[in-house]
Order: C-alpha cells, then structure tokens, then sequence
C-alpha cells in the first residue's frame, strides 16, 4: 500500500518494530532508481547508516549505493545516498545558500519518530521544512498517535497530498509474563486487569510501600525460569551500565560449551578483526556464559560482537540499558524488565509509554517466534500500577523539539533574509500542533528567540545591521557544532593557526563533551602533557569574554575540563589504547564516542581551506592520527 501511494504523493509509515518498513524503503528506492532517479535514505546513527548501507548495496547493488556519515564517504555520487540525518540537513543548507536543487528525488527519513527526540529532533524537523516540495517523501516510524497530525502539518507546509499507511498489528503477538518474588511465573494480565497474583502484589506495593524494601529479583532465577520454559534468548534492561557489567559476571555459566555449535569460531574470527578485545574478562564471560552487557560505556568493536553473536543465535542473554533501547537492532524471544523508570541524562523519571513500546518491540523475532514475551521482574524500582497504565496506554504523541541555536541562524541567514527567517520558523510542526491562539504565541517565541541570537551575532560582527552574515559570518557558518561561536572566537584570535595536528586535536576535545562529570586522569599523563597547560590556559583566557557574555545574555555554555584535552593529546601520540584507557579513568565507550566527536568536528574545520589553509591542513592530519583502532 505504502509503494504504491509513494507513486502520486507523500507517505507517513507508522506501523511497528519488524513489521517490513525497510523492505518499502528497497522497493521505493528500486523503482525510482529504474527511472533513473535520486534516492537520499537518512538514518539517525551511523551504525545503523552502516547496516543500512550493506542491506541496500547487497539488494540494488554495490556500483548504485554511495554512504555519507561523516566517518565514511564512499561513491558519494551514487543515485542511492545513504547517511545520517545531520549530513542531508548540512546539504540542504549547502543547496539553499547557492541557490540550487538539492540533486535527489526520493527522501526517505527512516526512524521519523527521532522528530520528537529532546536533543536531535531540531534535525529532523528542520529537514522536513526545508526539503524542496518537487522531492518525494517517505517517513518509516515507530508507531506513533499523532501521525495524521504529522501528515497534515507535511500537507501545510509542502502543499501536496500525504498519506498515512498505519498499522497497530504487531507482526509476532506480545504476551506479557511476570515473575513474582517467590519466582513463580504468571501471566500479567487477565483481560486488561492484573493477574490476581500481581495485582495482589500491587496492592501490598500500594498500600505498605514496600517496594523500595523488596529484594532485586535474582538474574540466576529468571534466566534458569527462561531456559526452562524455552524463552530464550532474552535482553534484560537494567538501570546502569555498571549494573549490566556486574549482572554478567554474577551469571552463572551456560550449559551449552562455547565450542557448540559454531560459536567459539565466529567469536574468534571477530577477534582476529579487532584483536583489542582479546583477553578481556568479557570474552571469558560472553563464552562461558553465552551473555554480554552491551551499552554506551563499550568500545563500538565490542558492542558490534555482541550484536553478532546475537542475530547468529548464539547468546542467550544480553544486559542493556534502558536509554539504548532506541539503538538496539537485535530482536530476542524475551524482553525482561527489571524497573519502571529510566534515566533522562539528569535524572531518574518515570518510563513513558513511548519507553515501554519502545522495549517491548524487541521482543519476539519475525520469521523466528510465533510469540514474542515480556517478562516483568517486580523488585525495587519497579511500579507495578505503572506498568499497567503503560502497557495498556497508546505511545504519547510526537510533539516538535525545535529550538533556535547559532549555527542553524548562520546558516539560514546566507539563503534568507531575517524576514525569510522568521516565515521559516512559522512553518514549524511546534506551531502547527497547537490550537490557533497558542500557535501564534508558540510563532511569537521562536521568532523572539531567533532574533536574540541574531542580535548578539550582530554584536560579535557575524551579522551586519541589515541581517547579512559577514566575511567572518560566512565561514563560521560552515562550523555546524554544538558550541561554533567558541571554535569561531579561537580561530579569529589565531589561537588555532600555529599548532600542530596534536595539539590541534587536543584543544578542540573540551567543546565536544556534554557532561561535566568528573574524570581522573594518572600524574603520568599531567606530567607529559605539561607543554599543553599553557595553551589550554590560553584558551580558556581568549575565551573568558566571550563566555561571559554568553552567560549574560541567557546562552548555554560548555564547561571546558583538561582531562579531554590531555586524553586526545596522548591519543594523538600513538599510544596504546590500553595504555590511554589505565592512565584515563573514563569509560571505554566514552572516551571513544569523545575521539569520535572530536573527528567530527575536525571535519568541519576542512570546510575552512580557503580562509584558514593552515587550520585546514593541520585539522586533516589530526583526523588521520585519531581515527586508528579499535575506533575504526
């Protein structure tokens, strides 16, 4: 249905995890590639841009399949682009500012759902209102509520058709199971109520508050119950990764040899690739126990074997998080949960429904299981009453993320007027999804807010008085970061201009780190990057006025720490990564999602080659000394 709608108008997909999304974008994209058409397929994380890339190269062929992440670009002039969402917005700005057609016939925004995501939805959002009408859209979701709300506003602001195909209909049937604490196994649900036996817990929770008092539920019990009732494998989500970490090494061991059934040599060849992983504690584990932790404090090479070793049918259990739940591409027979809260990146907070279907959806593998099950594990941090309002509860609407921010006013203002700027802005889903009274008032604060980032522009002389960014406007609008007024006022001091790629690299680390969390590092790294001290000093010095008055006016500001700049700085040197990780107290996977960062916004500087060759050269040179293993 959907591909044959796609034909004559736009499409909204909202149908649920498995049921066949990707097959419609493969045919869409054969059939506009047989008439000698453009196709743009946008994911929202490179690893899935990745796998993406491989799926299609292998259906339409490897000759017509081109990538673009930031880390890779290959046959970036294929009729079929596949990349993240961030590089198709940095082309539509790209194409608006010279005044041309973006070269492309077909979008398709796969995980459209990402629209309502807090931190990256501006993204998403923003390519929806400034991709050209003639281009043909397909949005692949999640199911969502609101996604002929999604489809009208799309029918606003492009004026032409779009229609919804929408399906509830899970493709496996969900059956949800809880585990009482004397390790009975139940049904859940009676009809749309509790099962008696847990709603007789529910009540004890209710009405004695005994759940912060009650026991963590034993992983032994419930994975033995799941080997028993044949309902492996499972993922477990629990609340932290050092609680995924422990509960593998608490496991007990399989019953199945790790030299069964194949899976001792497919562990061993991925070793071969990344050999950094060898004699780790969790390979002795991810064999004897047939189960991995798996979450954002990992390395990506081990991350990847674990997902290997799932989609082979080897593991038995995997230990996420609930936060990467949006990230996990490997479906089991059994979701367990273990809480009914999430951590948002500052705190705890109540699991939404959104959450809850969002885990739920990786239980039961299509072509695999008749059944899909989630088993609810009551212990301390786990509602009871809550899980049954979220379970029988629909996902909560999409609602617009956009927010106004220095490198989006920059870039609009080299194809628009501040008056074009302002009619922009007025198109957005924010104001669309409001009632008439609220929506003007919702236009009135983006405008608001876009105008106080182009006054201070003004005052820092990036904008002149009539709203054209100057000279040095122009090439800080090629800085498409978080912080691109800090890296701006670095350049146009010449704090950048004389160092070599190390140091290069080492000073640009601090703006790409979002928490300020604490982070030892060994006397032996302060000692060997003394020589940086001075200039980071620098640095922070050239940067106090502007921060300032950041401060002052009302606008975010990193906190800059040294522990990223003497990580990279020893990074660039060629070090080990053992050795960086002993002397570098951080996790794996943070340290290596901060090089990785720091690659991205090195890549930025390349854009600068006319104006700052130096930079430019130096920033190139910086990328070949990080991107090493076991990062690529």
């Amino acid at each position: 249905e959907a591909v044959e709608l796609l034909s004559t108008q736009d499409v909204v997909v909202s149908a649920p995890t498995g049921s066949g999304k990707t097959w419609i974008a493969l045919q869409a994209a054969k059939q506009y590639l047989a008439a000698g058409k453009g196709v743009w397929y946008a994911a929202p994380l490179k690893a899935l841009s990745n796998a993406k890339y491989q799926e299609f190269g292998d259906e339409i062929g490897r000759e017509a399949v081109g990538i673009l992440t930031g880390d890779r670009k290959e046959n970036p002039d294929a009729p079929v682009i596949v990349g993240t969402t961030e590089i198709l917005r940095n082309q539509l700005y790209d194409a608006m500012e010279v005044g041309r057609d973006l070269a492309v016939d077909l979008v398709i925004l796969d995980e459209a759902h990402y629209l309502g995501d807090v931190d990256r939805g501006v993204v998403w959002e923003e390519v929806l209102i400034y991709l050209p009408s003639r281009v043909r859209l397909l949005l692949l979701s999640a199911t969502i509520s609101n996604a002929q709300e999604l489809a009208l506003w799309l029918e606003r602001i492009r004026g032409k058709p779009c229609a919804v195909v929408h399906s509830d209909v899970r493709p496996v049937p969900l059956n949800v199971l809880c585990q009482l604490p004397n390790g009975q196994i139940t049904p859940f649900f009676k009809g749309q109520r509790l099962f008696p036996s847990v709603a007789a817990l529910a009540k004890e929770q209710k009405e004695r508050r005994k759940i912060a008092r009650q026991p963590e539920p034993d992983l032994n019990v419930i994975v033995d119950s799941l080997r028993t009732f044949n309902l492996l494998p499972a993922i477990v989500f629990l609340k932290s990764r050092s609680d995924c970490d422990a509960a593998v090494e608490r496991l007990d061991a399989s019953p199945l040899r790790p030299d069964e059934d194949g899976f001792l040599g497919a562990v061993e060849e991925h070793l071969e690739r990344y050999p950094e992983l060898r004699g780790r504690s969790q390979v002795e584990r991810l064999l004897a126990c047939r189960a991995g932790a798996h979450h954002a404090g990992q390395l990506p090479a081990w991350k990847l074997l674990v997902e290997q070793m799932m989609v082979k049918g080897f593991l038995e259990v995997i230990f996420s998080t609930s936060t990467v739940a949006a990230g996990v591409n490997f479906p089991a027979r059994t979701v367990v949960l273990l809480q009914s809260d999430r951590f948002d990146g500052r705190s705890f907070v109540d699991m939404t429904a959104t959450d809850l279907h969002q885990m739920s959806g990786r239980a039961g593998r299509r072509g695999m299981d008749n059944v899909g099950f989630v088993l609810v594990a009551p212990g301390r941090y786990l509602n009871l009453s809550l899980m049954r309002q979220l379970f029988l509860s629909p996902p909560e609407p999409l609602r617009s993320q956009i927010a106004i921010n220095f490198s989006m006013v920059l870039n609009l203002l080299l194809s628009h007027d501040p008056q074009g700027v302002k009619e922009l802005l007025g198109q957005s889903f924010a104001s669309f999804h409001e009632k008439s009274k609220k929506s003007r008032t919702v236009k009135l604060k983006l405008v608001e807010e876009f105008q106080r980032h182009l006054t201070f522009l003004q005052e820092l002389g990036y904008v002149d008085a009539s709203g054209a960014p100057t000279f040095d406007g122009r090439w800080a609008a090629q800085l498409r970061l978080d912080h691109p007024l800090l890296i701006a006022e670095l350049i146009r001091g010449g704090e950048l201009r004389s160092l070599d790629p190390k140091e290069l690299a080492a000073v640009i680390a601090p703006f790409v780190v979002d928490k300020d969390k604490a982070i030892h590092v060994s006397r032996h790294v302060w000692e060997k990057t003394k020589p940086l001290w001075k200039k980071f000093r620098g640095m922070v010095m050239r940067l106090r006025p502007l921060i300032e008055q950041l401060i002052a006016h009302g606008f975010p500001v990193p906190d800059i720490m040294f522990w990223p700049v003497a990580s990279l700085f020893l990074w660039s040197e060629e070090v080990e990564w053992e050795e960086l990780t002993a002397h570098i107290r951080a996790d794996e996977g943070d340290l290596a999602m901060m090089i990785l960062r720091t690659a991205d916004h090195l890549r930025q500087l390349l854009a600068l080659e006319d104006v700052e060759p130096a930079i430019a050269r130096a920033a190139r040179s910086s990328i070949d000394l990080i991107m090493r293993s076991p990062l690529i």
